[in-house]
């Protein structure tokens, strides 16, 4: 049978189900706010990680930009100071020389070392009044106008008497303003080729070497019109190529490891003009050859002196040239004296007199005589004739000496010989200089001028292709009580 539910049960339940459903609702309702919290939260941090990232950007752009200005800003600043310091460069180099540039270390140190050239001498410590390189003009260095000594010799034989001669010794001192002229010269050829001697080295163009060594010529010099500057233009002549080669422009010769090259250098104060050369070599496959000439230049000026018979002098240095042999890739070469080179007399603004000094025993029986300057120079040559020819472009002119004046009727040519005269007169110079003093088209003019017989054009002197010729070259003066190599340095 069936039995029926009690009521009060039945509400009781119905109860506690209904509070069950509102507590579900409520952790339902808690729980979805939660979540929309959540959400809220998470987007609430996303937009504003949105919005930080989004300012990092915009801060990192606007650093961008700062530091692009700021380098901009920098880099003008830098642009103007080149400028400033290129033209502060432009006024030192005025005063302090060629060889200076903004920034450049001076240092007070005589001492170099040669040991790239071969044969070359360092420079040695000691007291100087000049910077590597070199600022400071000689008459700076030497306010009392007391120059250095050359190196001193005493005569031998039948003139040693001269050494020791009282009356002699003060004859001596009436030679000192000419003495003084010279010393100045030589200090500024030392000071020249010392520096030069860091210059030239493999690859190196000709022109700028010598461009280099007549640059730094005339401010050490204070080059003065006729008064003071180069005496003639500089000698670089490769292998076979003896004398008489300077580059005109255009030429981009180079000089490379297995060249032979003679650097010839003059410098003149008050028309004394000082001759020196040596020989440039890296390669050691040309050191006997190097050996033979350099020697036989110093036999030469050993031999020189008053009352010396010329012709001695040059049995003594092919006596030594000829002594030497020099060995290359298993070859036996003899050196050579080359017969028709010379030394020479100098006088004033004239720098070939009317002496010559042979490498070989040739020549009149002349004598040197006391007060006359010579520049002592010898030639030696492997794997040639040991005669020389002229060859190759002309770069070297000079005036005749003896030439009186002669009517010039173009007007080109007239305009040129004037400037010939009042820049170079006697002295010799070369195309180089005529472009640097504003000549421009000058060639058929300067030939005008050699076809009249006013100008001479002295070309290179050569011996055979294949051949490797050395120089070495000394100016000295025989003065009463003894000779003075005034132009001898540390390097040779």
């Amino acid at each position: 049978m069936f039995k029926p539910k009690n009521n009060n049960n039945s509400q009781s339940e119905l109860k506690q189900q209904s509070e069950s459903n509102k507590q579900q609702q409520t952790e339902k309702q808690n729980n979805f706010e939660k979540k929309q919290l959540q959400k809220a939260k998470i987007n609430k941090k996303q937009k504003n990680e949105s919005i930080k990232s989004n300012s990092n950007q915009i801060n990192e752009d606007l650093a961008f930009l700062e530091s692009l200005i700021k380098n901009n800003k920098e880099l003008e600043k830098k642009s103007n100071t080149v400028i400033v310091l290129e033209k502060k460069s432009d006024e030192n180099q005025n005063i302090l020389g060629p060889a200076y540039s903004e920034g450049i270390k001076l240092v007070k140190n005589r001492f170099q070392d040669n040991s790239a050239i071969r044969l070359l001498g360092n420079w040695q410590e000691g007291q100087t009044q000049q910077t590597q390189p070199p600022t400071i003009r000689i008459d700076e260095q030497f306010p009392e106008n007391e120059y250095p000594i050359g190196e001193i010799q005493n005569y031998q034989k039948d003139q040693a008497f001269r050494t020791s001669s009282a009356e002699l010794k003060e004859k001596d001192k009436l030679m000192d303003s000419q003495i003084k002229c010279l010393r100045k010269a030589a200090e500024c050829h030392r000071q020249v080729r010392k520096y030069c001697q860091q210059l030239i080295r493999p690859g190196k163009k000709l022109i700028d070497i010598c461009e280099s060594i007549e640059e730094m010529s005339r401010f050490l010099v204070r080059e003065n019109g006729l008064d003071a500057g180069i005496a003639f233009p500089t000698g670089c002549s490769l292998n076979n190529i003896a004398a008489h080669y300077s580059p005109n422009n255009g030429d981009i010769t180079t000089i490379e490891y297995d060249d032979v090259c003679k650097i010839d250098i003059g410098v003149q104060v008050e028309g004394r003009i000082i001759d020196s050369a040596f020989t440039v070599a890296f390669n050691p496959k040309y050191d006997k050859l190097l050996e033979a000439v350099k020697e036989s230049t110093n036999v030469g000026i050993k031999e020189a002196g008053i009352d010396v018979r010329i012709p001695d002098i040059g049995a003594a240095i092919q006596e030594v040239m000829e002594s030497y042999e020099v060995e290359i890739d298993g070859k036996i070469y003899p050196v050579k004296p080359i017969r028709n080179l010379c030394g020479h007399s100098i006088e004033y603004y004239r720098i070939h007199g009317n002496k010559s000094i042979p490498c070989i025993k040739s020549g009149p029986n002349v004598k040197m005589e006391e007060g006359e300057q010579y520049a002592i120079e010898t030639f030696g040559v492997i794997n040639g004739k040991g005669i020389v020819y002229e060859d190759g472009e002309c770069s070297h002119y000079m005036k005749d000496f003896e030439k009186t004046s002669v009517p010039i009727r173009q007007p080109k040519a007239k305009a040129l010989l004037k400037f010939i005269d009042q820049n170079f007169d006697t002295l010799a110079f070369c195309r180089r200089w005529l472009d640097r003093g504003g000549q421009n088209g000058h060639i058929i003019s300067l030939k005008q001028l050699c076809n009249a017989g006013i100008i001479n054009a002295i070309p290179p002197l050569v011996d055979i292709r294949g051949s490797y010729v050395a120089q070495y070259e000394h100016t000295l003066i025989l003065k009463p009580s003894h000779k003075e190599v005034i132009s001898r340095g540390d390097d040779f």
